[in-house]
């Protein structure tokens, strides 16, 4: 398993209960085939520039070990999912 994290940006009007539900969505994604090392909800921030008109989102950054059967799938989860807004899945070098 190679180690990588994942920055997702979420809607800015979803309720606490739903930004949770969005992570518990992928976390589990991560745990069928990789462990998640570290997560956090960074929390509602400035994005640096306007997309689809929306000037703010909620943060969460993700560290986990995973294959890379589990990249596909989050990939695609993370595509068809209307709460996110922008994400990017990288390999983690540290």
């Amino acid at each position: 398993m190679r180690k990588y994290e994942v920055m997702y940006i979420i809607r800015p009007e979803a309720e606490q209960e739903a930004v949770q539900a969005i992570v518990d969505k992928f976390q589990g994604i991560i745990s069928n085939g990789g462990e998640v090392t570290k997560s956090d909800i960074i929390g509602k921030r400035r994005l640096a520039y306007e997309i689809n008109k929306i000037r703010d989102g909620i943060y969460v950054l993700v560290h986990f070990n995973a294959t890379p059967e589990v990249i596909v799938e989050l990939d695609r989860v993370m595509k068809i999912t209307d709460e996110i807004i922008r994400y990017m899945i990288v390999k983690d070098v540290a």
